[in-house]
């Protein structure tokens, strides 16, 4: 090994600090390298790395806690109350011996139908290890949330009420876990008090002992009783704004102390008035439950009196039940958004050292490199660069503009190292949608990309393993540097600048490749325009003996310095017409922005290929046999506003015939079947051909042009051709939301590569192209709001 790569191995190793910069706890860094059964929603991943507001919730209430369905219907309804405020819920449980921070619906659903699976176990800190290792269903109670919460760093907890000391405890011992846990868990606990079938008062002496401060969180100093607003105890403290409370919890951080605090939220007024005469129920609950001897059978004793006092009083405590518990994830979304505010102020993000973000096992599961030979075909193959990104970005300057990030000198900022590349980029993204769809799905994508034996080419097969996408598709070149992008970003997260070393992409053999292909006979083969002309050419026509669906995506998201890159395809092109039918076009679907799109144009018309004079060009214009109608449809739907809704920003479509976009598009179909135009802060264009038997049975061939739709549908008179034209809207983000716009084109590309895996026919039905842009924008706007090439919330996209 170099001089230099023994100096590069200590930053490409995921260690524990690095971990810690990440913003996952230390707690958690040293669990995840003892390989802890722990897996971090993708999305709680991504929060709790940029220091957004996260709310652990618990998973009890909805295996012990209520009957299905209300437990479903609460969990999701408290989630949506955590989000509605702009917090993200990490919901905890615990599935086949596996602990879930944040879990996906079906998991959630899966832990609440408690009619299928009635082993499911309720956990507190006691039952963890059993259940781990006899691979257990379980809803955490408050203390295995707390233990999980602090483990993975969340400081708000949010739950209906809080364990305690039970009555008769001077006699049974009878004390829940959940306040010894609050000593160790620095954790805010957010609650409608403690449990009304609690003694209460014992319970707030034993919380004074421990050290643990309560505070009322509302109008007055009264503790409350779960159902009722006042329990006749007051709390030492009291405070009725979530800033307050954000402060406490930090205050503790800063000293240190490694216990939590209680904040005691007040069940909704208008639930006050039933509030009585639910404790009357809940009196007579607990004698019954001393005369029949359940008050003596531990964890049991709990779900057993909130059912009971359920049946007494005719369901009114399960509205009461769900109304605090839905309050409580308010007011702890609240709590949690002003913590990250506070913390953001103290410490800012920007302030980390070097990190290379290393995703966990919990976004997506590893496949080891054992079994890659084993796998199943590729339905998608991407042939193209995987590259380590260099990234530095500079703090933004106070009261200043971009410009003042633009200076001939250094500048404070951060500087990271993550995977990378165009075409490793646009197969994670793909890989991370399939596989939201089905596990099934989790091989389905494989890319092809040379790597140099070095220390960046470890790292790039290492980091591919971790998000679980295979690796049997990088080919080892020895003596050749790995590609590195190195990138300069203004304060902005905009990039002014860069060095790319991506040499090693053009050694890429065509022969090595196709021998992948026939291995694998993908449905659908993407290209990145990194590689030479021939191994382009090869490959594009190996395709169309085949009839694979191709894909050229172009590169840059909105740089013109890669534009030139965009022409590398046209002598594959040139070699493809001869061989080309009407009905399918040397290359079927491509991806580019505006400037590549007039560079495309310029070039078919103007190049020495001349392929705009080509036989075969003149055939597939005359067989779309656009006429004045098209021209006159054209400029209805200029007029329209580039944006939807009522509040949006100035300006319409008019860029489409005044820069002649529609028509560039449209002379450049006979080339490519499928365009689309990424038009950047004004929304894509679907430019698409249907031809021959195809324009006659497809759903398009019923549609007409609808101008308030965005769409203009061109049919020939013979039948045998549909040309369909059509705007889509783009997803409005605000700036200060906008961390990184450098890798949001490539989750676009990889979430229409997804899309067409599974549905190569997306683009003959309205409602199927519908939904593939909505998602390819959809993950576009997770890529922009996150410091990654490509946002781990790719993973949960199948949810929406």
């Amino acid at each position: 090994m170099s001089f230099l790569q023994r100096r590069a191995a200590p930053l490409l190793r995921p260690s524990t600090a690095s971990l810690r910069c990440n913003r996952l706890s230390s707690s958690l860094a040293a669990a995840l390298k003892e390989h802890a059964p722990i897996d971090i929603h993708p999305e709680v991943q991504e929060a709790l790395a940029h220091g957004q507001p996260v709310v652990a919730l618990e998973t009890t209430i909805v295996t012990h806690g209520m009957p299905y369905p209300a437990n479903l219907e609460t969990a999701r309804s408290v989630e949506g109350n955590v989000r509605k405020v702009g917090a993200i819920p990490a919901t905890i449980g615990l599935i086949e011996g596996r602990v879930k921070i944040g879990l996906e619906p079906r998991e959630l659903e899966r832990l609440a139908d408690i009619r299928k699976d009635t082993s499911v176990v309720k956990l507190s800190r006691r039952d963890i290890g059993p259940a781990i290792a006899l691979k257990r269903d379980g809803g955490t109670t408050c203390s295995a949330t707390l233990i999980f919460a602090a483990l993975a760093g969340i400081k708000v907890f949010s739950t209906g009420g809080l364990g305690g000391v039970h009555r008769g405890a001077e006699t049974t011992m009878d004390i829940s876990a959940d306040l010894q846990e609050l000593t160790r868990c620095p954790v805010g606990l957010v609650s409608a008090g403690v449990k009304s079938i609690l003694d209460i008062g014992r319970t707030l002496e034993y919380l004074e002992t421990l050290g643990v401060p309560v505070i009322s969180y509302g109008p007055t100093d009264d503790f409350p009783a779960f159902y009722t607003r006042s329990s006749g105890f007051k709390s030492p403290w009291r405070i009725d704004d979530p800033v307050t409370a954000a402060h406490i919890i930090h205050t503790q951080k800063q000293l240190g102390m490694s216990n939590g605090a209680l904040f005691a939220v007040p069940i909704p007024e208008p639930y006050e008035a039933v509030g009585q005469d639910l404790q009357h129920a809940v009196e007579q609950a607990i004698l019954e439950s001393e005369a029949n001897g359940m008050s003596r059978r531990g964890k049991e004793a709990t779900p057993w009196l909130l059912k009971r006092v359920g049946e007494l009083t005719a369901g009114k405590s399960l509205a009461s039940n769900i109304a605090l518990i839905e309050n409580t994830a308010l007011v702890g979304g609240q709590i949690a958004l002003a913590y990250s505010q506070i913390t953001k102020e103290c410490h800012p993000i920007s302030s980390h050292p070097h990190v290379v973000h290393k995703v966990t096992g919990a976004a997506v599961k590893e496949v080891p490199s054992s079994q890659q030979a084993d796998l199943p075909p590729a339905g998608l193959v991407i042939v193209g660069s995987a590259a380590v990104d260099i990234t530095a970005r500079a703090d933004p300057i106070p009261g200043g503009t971009r410009a003042n990030n633009n200076l001939h000198t250094t500048a404070p900022g951060v500087v990271s190292l993550t995977a990378g590349g165009v075409g490793r980029n646009i197969a994670e993204a793909a890989h991370r949608i399939l596989t939201s769809y089905s596990k099934d799905l989790s091989t389905a994508t494989a890319l092809v990309s040379p790597v140099g034996e070095d220390a960046f080419g470890q790292l790039l097969v290492s980091e591919t393993e971790q998000i679980g996408l295979r690796t049997d598709g990088f080919i080892s070149v020895p003596k050749a540097r790995t590609a590195v992008c190195n990138m300069v970003l203004d304060g902005a997260g905009s990039l002014i600048g860069g060095v790319a070393d991506m040499d090693v992409i053009r050694t890429l053999d065509a022969s090595k490749i196709i021998n992948f292909l026939e291995k694998h006979r993908p449905a659908v083969m993407a290209l990145d325009a990194n590689m030479s002309h021939e191994t382009v050419k090869s490959l594009i026509l190996y395709a169309n003996e085949r009839k694979i669906h191709t894909s050229s995506s172009n590169i840059s998201d909105s740089e013109p310095t890669s534009v030139p890159k965009s022409t590398v395809i046209f002598p594959a092109l040139a070699a493809a017409l001869n061989t080309a039918t009407v009905s399918r076009a040397p290359v079927t679907f491509a991806t580019p922005n505006l400037l590549e799109l007039a560079h495309l144009y310029e070039e078919a018309c103007a190049s020495p290929l001349e392929l705009t004079a080509h036989p075969y060009w003149w055939k597939v214009v005359d067989d779309m046999g656009l006429g004045p109608n098209f021209r006159m449809e054209l400029d209805q739907l200029s007029r329209r506003s580039a944006f939807n809704g009522e509040d949006v920003p100035p300006g319409n479509l008019s860029f489409l015939v005044d820069n002649g976009i529609a028509q560039m598009a449209i002379n450049l179909l006979p080339f490519f079947q499928h365009l689309i135009i990424k038009c950047g802060d004004r929304g894509l264009i679907a430019a698409f051909r249907i031809s021959g038997e195809q324009a006659q049975s497809s759903a398009w061939a019923t549609h007409s042009s609808n101008i308030f739709a965005r769409q203009i549908v061109a049919r020939s008179n013979s039948g045998q051709s549909v040309v369909v034209f059509k705007h889509f809207p783009p997803i409005q983000v605000p700036k200060d939301k906008i961390v990184n716009v450098t890798g949001a084109g490539d989750s676009l590309v990889g979430s229409m590569l997804a899309t067409l895996t599974r549905n190569p026919a997306a683009f003959e039905e309205p409602a199927a192209l519908e939904q593939l842009v909505a998602q390819a924008q959809l993950a576009a706007v997770y890529t922009l709001q996150s410091e990654r090439a490509v946002s781990p919330r790719l993973s949960t996209i199948s949810d929406l």
